[in-house]
């Protein structure tokens, strides 16, 4: 059953928080951060399909980003009991100076050590948003 958009205040702000932090991890190639907070069990589907387990993510993370920036636009937070889904829009420009729109979904799951990833899934168009 979804608490839907209200869920709990504090939890609301703590999974707010890991969000940026995550994208503060992407661009500072903080793979250590990674480590810590995505469960064992994480999988991510990267926008060109690939599915990466946590040490692939882990590694991947380490090379630093494709972006030169990215700012987040909207983030929305939904509650399905210990579960969390947080979805969100950002605008990213690419080394190369292109931009575009990338929208994502991290699924939480609250653990008695706090919340952890279990799953992310990314799109990015490089369209102009």
């Amino acid at each position: 059953m979804s608490l839907g958009a209200d869920g709990h205040a504090a939890d609301r702000q703590e999974l707010e928080r890991l969000n940026e932090q995550y994208i503060a991890a992407f661009l500072n190639a903080d793979s250590e951060w990674y480590r810590e907070h995505l469960a064992e069990e994480f999988v991510c589907i990267e926008s060109d399909g690939s599915v990466l387990d946590k040490s692939e993510f882990v590694r991947s993370a380490a090379k630093g980003p494709d972006v030169t920036s990215y700012r987040l636009e909207k983030v929305r937070v939904r509650f399905y009991g210990e579960v969390a889904l947080v979805q969100a829009t950002g605008k990213w420009v690419n080394k190369d100076g292109r931009t575009g729109l990338s929208r994502y979904i991290d699924v939480y799951v609250r653990d008695p050590t706090g919340w952890r990833t279990v799953s992310a899934q990314v799109t990015r168009s490089s369209a102009p948003p």
